[in-house]
């Protein structure tokens, strides 16, 4: 029993109305169904699956503790015309596939960093979050358990640093 309860702690619990929950289970299809506590308009959706957004903050945290691997998956010419985020690779979403299995020799040769694995925390990013979801969703059907992308993107990286600065 004890060994139990402490799975189920460990588990994420987030408390959602019954119809956000419900719709959280079918959008991930990965999350257990939405179970009723005793407050009867309050539901919790139990899901194993880690988050898949980092925020500005936790992206900067990430960057900072170097363990990570920052993928900007815009065309080349657009980080060339309005920058990158640093310490970011540039694989454009066409290729994000291709690259992640690649052998670990031939990742090198490309981007002189070595090859993350499938356990390795990786970040995806783009200029809106649109692509960089594209390309998350693309990672975690290779099996990187552990990649999530950033929604902001560049647009919101370079308004928060510009900010930051002034301030």
């Amino acid at each position: 029993m004890g060994r139990v309860l402490g799975l189920v702690s460990a588990l994420l619990l987030r408390a959602v109305s019954r119809a956000s929950a419900v719709e959280v289970c079918r959008q991930q299809r990965r999350c257990w169904a939405p179970v009723p506590l005793s407050q009867p308009k309050t539901h919790y959706s139990v899901c194993t699956v880690p988050p898949e957004t980092v925020t500005y903050q936790e992206l900067k945290q990430l960057l900072k503790s170097n363990k990570i691997f920052l993928i900007d998956v815009r065309e080349s010419w657009e980080l060339k015309e309005y920058g990158q985020i640093p310490g970011s690779i540039n694989v454009p979403l066409g290729q994000v596939e291709q690259t992640l299995q690649l052998d670990p020799k031939g990742f090198m040769e490309i981007y002189n960093k070595q090859m993350p694995t499938t356990s390795d925390k990786i970040v995806f990013s783009c200029l809106g979050g649109v692509r960089s979801k594209k390309a998350l969703d693309t990672a975690i059907s290779l099996g990187y358990s552990r990649a999530v992308h950033f929604p902001g993107g560049w647009e919101e990286w370079e308004t928060r640093e510009l900010s930051e600065k002034k301030g």
